[in-house]
């Protein structure tokens, strides 16, 4: 009698956390519809904004890899779930003709953008030049050079943040502009290999690094994208990824909310409960990028 009723136990244990799963299935695949609205008008806003920073990072679905793509400006983001790292992946968030000007990290698949219309983030390119200090060699003092030349780009950037001109930041950077590139050339020659491969791979980029001198609204790095991208990166750490291409719909959507109103500071369980509310009743959604 006793092994009868446990059995039945735990199958009704069974029975509640299968039905439990489901539940939590159907109301991610509800809230992923009513979403819909406030997706299409987050993807096509950043699509059309003049500048953007876009940043990748893995992703998983059912134990496969998969890429989680991001594109941001100061008060929307956008995400999206991808097989690749690619350019399907990246047109699959900007769209097929991308605009405006992409601030990104130097990943191969954002050269088939113009260098006119890039800007490659300088904290990862510090990083690029400590390794070389860290190396030692032939190619430290490159390493030290490009050191040298961060810390005065941030110093003069932070001054024009707090108040200074454009025009004495082109004064102050144009003559730093110069001479990286003449070091630049001679280290592309440089007996380090690691060295030689930097420095040649900026020159052939040198334009796009300084791109934020000109262009009102660019930022010399991609803190920006990398801090929203983080909430990803937790996401994947702590649920390992989706299940399903229904789950990865559901955090497509729910990141690009949620990070939105976040950049907005706008109430998140508010707009969630309204747009909800809007799709039982078949009402018009709550407004993502506008006023709400």
């Amino acid at each position: 009698m006793e092994a009868e009723k446990q059995d039945s136990s735990l199958i009704s244990q069974r029975f509640t956390s299968n039905l439990t799963g489901e539940l939590r299935s159907n109301l991610e695949a509800e809230m992923t519809a009513a979403l819909q609205t406030a997706y299409t008008q987050a993807q096509q806003a950043v699509r059309d904004a003049p500048v953007k920073n876009v940043d990748e990072t893995g992703w998983k679905e059912a134990g496969k890899k998969r890429w989680l793509w991001l594109a941001t400006t100061v008060s929307v983001a956008c995400f999206v779930i991808h097989t690749g790292r690619g350019a399907a992946g990246l047109l699959t968030l900007l769209g097929g003709k991308i605009k405006g000007t992409i601030i990104s990290d130097r990943w191969r698949v954002y050269d088939r953008i113009r260098l006119s219309c890039r800007q490659i983030c300088w904290a990862h390119l510090k990083r690029d030049f400590q390794k070389l200090v860290d190396l030692g060699g032939a190619g430290r003092k490159y390493g030290e050079l490009g050191l040298a030349a961060t810390a005065i780009l941030f110093h003069e950037w932070a001054l024009y943040r707090g108040g200074g001109s454009r025009r004495a930041l082109q004064r102050e950077l144009e003559p730093l502009r110069h001479a990286m590139r003449d070091w630049l050339v001679v280290g592309a020659r440089c007996s380090d290999h690691k060295a030689a491969t930097l420095c040649g791979n900026l020159l052939k980029l040198e334009p796009a690094l300084w791109t934020f001198l000109y262009k009102r609204g660019v930022e010399p790095t991609n803190n920006h994208g990398e801090r929203l991208a983080r909430s990803g990166v937790l996401w994947r750490k702590i649920a390992f990824g989706c299940h399903s291409q229904r789950g990865c719909r559901f955090v497509e959507r729910i990141l690009t909310v949620v990070q939105t109103l976040r950049l907005q500071q706008r109430p998140v369980l508010d707009f969630l409960y309204r747009s909800l509310l809007a799709y039982r009743n078949s009402e018009t959604p709550p407004d993502l990028v506008g006023k709400g």
